[in-house]
């Protein structure tokens, strides 16, 4: 018999705020996040806006020897494991440690790490490059820093899969926890890509809105006007325990984790596949694993990344599953407040969509001025909205076709 999982832990870092409560507090209040990019000069780039994470201090969270010899990506992701473990209220000194596992992916990895060590490279020869350059750049260290720093000695790995690296991470540590193999995990992703390269990389693209006299206003998922996404940067970690294991320590149950889907376009490496068709396979996937129907699901925590053509595949692909009750749902993207994470951005939506079902409550899709005759759904234009949330899903969808979808509900003992 399945194991039923349950969230007991939130750990967020974002643009709009750091903590869950600060960060579900932005949401509701339609906050933006964005602004001009500060972490570098960007005078010369075709987009100069970012969702950067403000005042972040990695003593706080790490020991200062420990976090100089990590890249700001996995400080991200030690830092917002050990506020969901505050959170989840969890001692580790009493829990079997070799039970208890992590997920935590990356799309990019040390971006910062790689940037800096080749100039030094380049400027200064091999011989002063860093000893730490490659356990700060590859893309697994979060996971393993993180495991580390908790001594935490169950099942753990990475996840890459682009955008849906999130999302995928947090599906992974519910079957890992599911069919027995742990009775805790931390799961999710970080990012720290504001960055010369990586910024450049996506202007080549042009990917990315060019909004920039109005930073706030840039990220429209939905809205007729947008014109791509815009960046940014910070981590999503959930705790994620049996039920059986929640209740014999008397955890705060936020909801349950009770379906996962995942799934390729199988078509390009950056388009999303016309109509939106392994996206609603995906979403049915989550449905079908959680033992419901479509008509049971309230409101959907979209990718809505921006981006004309994943906003319109997106709505397409919510149409054609859920057919007349795609009109009943509502559907939101909390980028129009923080930004795409990119591998963290199912990390921190999955956390809105918890605390959704928690609350009773669906943050808005900001900066929806001028609807898009093609996109008719219920977007919670700009304000948040009070609603009964029994079931809610979350989507990510990545480069390279990669597609993923949680389902999160009420918890009913």
């Amino acid at each position: 018999m399945k194991k039923r999982v349950v969230v007991t832990g939130l750990g967020a870092i974002t643009p709009i705020g750091t903590g869950k409560d600060e960060f579900w507090q932005a949401l509701l209040a339609g906050k933006s996040g964005i602004g001009s990019i500060t972490r570098f000069d960007a005078s010369e780039y075709r987009t100069r806006v970012a969702g950067e994470v403000k005042d972040f201090e990695p003593e706080k969270y790490i020991d200062k020897k420990e976090a100089k010899r990590m890249d700001r990506c996995t400080q991200f992701a030690v830092a917002a494991t050990r506020m969901a473990f505050e959170d989840s209220g969890m001692d580790l000194e009493q829990v079997d440690r070799s039970r208890i596992g992590l997920v935590i992916g990356t799309g990019i990895g040390g971006i910062d790490t790689l940037h800096d060590q080749y100039k030094t490279l380049f400027d200064k020869g091999p011989g002063r490059i860093s000893p730490f350059f490659v356990p700060m750049m590859i893309a697994n260290m979060a996971a393993g820093q993180t495991s580390i720093a908790f001594g935490l000695q169950g099942p753990s790995t990475c996840v890459v899969t682009a955008c849906a690296t999130g999302t995928n991470a947090i599906g992974d540590a519910f079957k890992i926890i599911q069919r027995g193999d742990a009775d805790a995990m931390v799961a999710g992703g970080t990012e720290a890509c504001i960055s010369p390269a990586a910024v450049a990389g996506f202007c080549a693209m042009k990917a990315m809105s060019t909004r920039n006299d109005e930073p706030a206003k840039a990220s429209r998922p939905f809205e007729k006007e947008r014109d791509g996404f815009v960046m940014g940067e910070g981590a999503g970690v959930v705790i994620l325990e049996s039920l059986e294991h929640a209740l014999a320590r008397g955890a705060h149950i936020y909801a349950e984790i009770a379906g996962y889907g995942f799934n390729a376009d199988a078509y390009h490496i950056t388009a999303p596949a016309p109509e939106g068709v392994q996206a609603a396979k995906c979403m049915q996937m989550a449905i079908k694993d959680a033992g419901l129907v479509p008509n049971d699901v309230s409101y959907i925590n979209a990718h809505g990344t921006s981006t004309p053509p994943n906003d319109k595949n997106e709505t397409l692909a919510i149409k054609s599953l859920f057919g007349e009750h795609a009109y009943k749902l509502t559907v939101s993207s909390i980028k129009s407040m923080t930004g795409h994470l990119l591998g963290a951005a199912g990390g921190i939506e999955a956390i809105a969509s918890v605390l959704s079902v928690a609350n009773d409550m669906v943050p808005p899709t900001i900066n929806y001025e001028n609807p898009d005759d093609e996109l008719d759904l219920d977007y919670v234009p700009n304000e948040a909205r009070q609603q009964v949330v029994e079931v809610a899903i979350s989507n990510s969808f990545g480069f390279g076709g990669h597609n993923a979808t949680i389902l999160v509900k009420k918890y009913r003992p």
